[in-house]
């Protein structure tokens, strides 16, 4: 059973919010906490991060759609740390107001993507596996809403100590 244009909606929406409470978590840092450490990472990183792999989900997906593994999946690293080093370099602004604009507008990109996606591709096989893993645009978008929620619950912590 293929997945309701309205199935599909209830994804965007939680994507939207997970978007805007990581967006409000990185305006709530106090002065210097952006470039300082959290973890191996700065909040800056992370937004770097989370910008690359909004643009990533509409490239992965579109790969996936016609049959291919993303790019991103071809040489990731232990946990995705080359991808993730490469997001951090291709990303370099210190400005928070900046990189939030460019995360906007990356968001922007994906939810009309999204809205534009034939529901049938939503979780269809279409013959791609990473390891033992089947990739689909629904796992795609699924991992990054995950993604967001992580990054921040992490920023949230930072600010509260």
């Amino acid at each position: 059973m293929s997945t309701s244009r309205s199935e599909i909606e209830l994804e965007i929406d939680r994507l939207k919010r997970g978007i805007e409470s990581f967006e409000s978590q990185v305006e709530a840092l106090r002065p210097g906490e952006f470039l300082g450490h959290l973890g191996a990472w700065s909040p800056r990183d992370v937004v770097a991060h989370l910008i690359g792999w909004t643009r990533y989900a509409v490239t992965g997906s579109e790969q996936i759609r016609r049959g291919e593994l993303p790019s991103y999946d071809l040489d990731p690293g232990e946990d995705y740390s080359n991808v993730n080093a490469q997001l951090v370099r291709n990303f370099p602004s210190k400005d928070p107001t900046k990189l939030l604009s460019e995360l906007h507008e990356a968001a922007t990109d994906l939810i009309s993507y999204l809205h534009r996606l034939d529901a049938a591709d939503w979780d269809r096989d279409f013959g791609v596996r990473h390891g033992h893993e089947t990739l689909t645009v629904s796992g795609t978008i699924g991992e990054l809403i995950d993604d967001f929620a992580h990054h921040a619950r992490q920023l949230g912590e930072l600010s509260q100590s």
